[in-house]
């Protein structure tokens, strides 16, 4: 129905209308559950076409996994990637994300999933800031960007919620070992690492050293297939906009600002120590180099 035509009914009639509407909403929802009660999902077909699909390429196996910095230490776990492929597979299940709200500073996005069969179901909310550090708005492309990440991470939520964890660290780990391969071999390590170093310095201009501490170690023979896996989870992120090279970074680079204001810092203290005028000594006070104290006045 036309919006202008049902602003134009009387209330008992946009009444009406709107319980037609819960009535044909109802019997949708009702024929669903009925269709996924007639035919029940198998678990083990589930979990082994997650795998196939999900282990079909290293492109694939890459995108099931994200990594954040969080106080100063990433964290990991299975994407959105991941979950669509999982739903896809589980059957019987709704699932939905939209933005809800957008304000001065924030955009809220709610994700919902609901597994037909189980009757289990779960909404999650996620904000993200639309202001830069100087509070500036960001600009309308920057909004919609913001509020797709929003969406993704607020069905990944959603999904995981009702979606049994063991079947989900199931097909996880295999993208996960699918990605970081045979790394049995000291050869094939030291490949796949180097590898690894060079497309963070070539894409997003971190260096070799930068990179050891994003793992966590001090010495480039310390990144094993558990780090690689870590750095691929980084890439996905920031692939997927969950996060920024700054935001990655921040806890491990020292902004510019902040190395000119140290340096201003040190320029002003030695500058203050040179100019120091040397105190004058007192014409009636002698010093006793003896004891190496200030001499007494004499009475007399």
């Amino acid at each position: 129905m036309n919006l202008e035509n049902y602003e134009m009914l009387p209330v008992e009639a946009q009444d009406v209308q709107i319980v037609q509407v819960d009535a044909v909403e109802r019997a949708n929802v009702d024929s669903q559950v009925a269709t996924a009660k007639q035919y029940p999902r198998s678990i083990k077909r589930s979990i082994d076409n997650s795998i196939v699909i999900a282990t079909m390429d290293a492109e694939t196996a890459q995108s099931c996994g994200y990594a954040l910095p969080r106080g100063g230490k990433p964290i990991t776990g299975p994407s959105v990637h991941l979950a669509k492929i999982i739903v896809s597979n589980w059957g019987n299940m709704r699932t939905e994300s939209k933005v809800v709200q957008i304000t001065d500073k924030q955009i809220i996005s709610r994700g919902t999933a609901w597994d037909l069969e189980t009757n289990v179901a779960s909404a999650f909310e996620v904000r993200r800031n639309i202001v830069d550090s100087k509070g500036k708005r960001f600009s309308d492309d920057m909004i919609t960007v913001t509020g797709n990440a929003a969406n993704s991470i607020a069905y990944r939520n959603a999904v995981f919620s009702v979606i049994p964890r063991a079947m989900v660290d199931k097909v996880y780990k295999a993208a996960q070992k699918y990605i970081t391969g045979d790394l049995s071999d000291e050869e094939k390590l030291i490949k796949r690492r180097t590898d690894a170093i060079n497309y963070f310095n070539d894409e997003y201009g971190i260096t070799e050293a930068e990179v050891i501490k994003l793992c966590g170690k001090h010495t480039v023979q310390q990144i094993k297939a558990n780090e690689i896996a870590l750095l691929l989870g980084m890439v996905q992120s920031l692939k997927d906009g969950d996060t920024t090279v700054d935001e990655l970074m921040n806890p491990i680079r020292e902004s510019k600002e902040a190395r000119n204001s140290k340096l201003a810092d040190i320029a002003a203290k030695a500058a203050g120590v040179k100019e120091q005028p040397q105190p004058e000594q007192p014409a009636n006070q002698t010093q006793d180099y003896a004891n190496n104290k200030p001499a007494r006045k004499s009475l007399l």
